[in-house]
């Protein structure tokens, strides 16, 4: 899923320990998307890209 949501096969992230940590960073965000309840996860991506106010608020975070 994480390959097709966010491409990781054309991910250029190959050095040290950042290839790690983008890859938890995805985890986070689809285990967000999926808690705020979306079952279409390009859905939601898209929904948050759009919106950032919104992806902050899962996190309760002010902008």
């Amino acid at each position: 899923m994480r390959d097709v949501t966010f491409r990781e096969d054309a991910s250029r992230v190959r050095i040290g320990t950042a290839p790690r940590a983008v890859v938890t960073l995805r985890n986070l965000t689809l285990g967000l998307i999926r808690q705020s309840g979306w079952t279409n996860i390009a859905a939601a991506t898209g929904h948050y890209r759009s919106r950032p106010d919104h992806a902050t608020a899962l996190l309760d975070l002010a902008v």
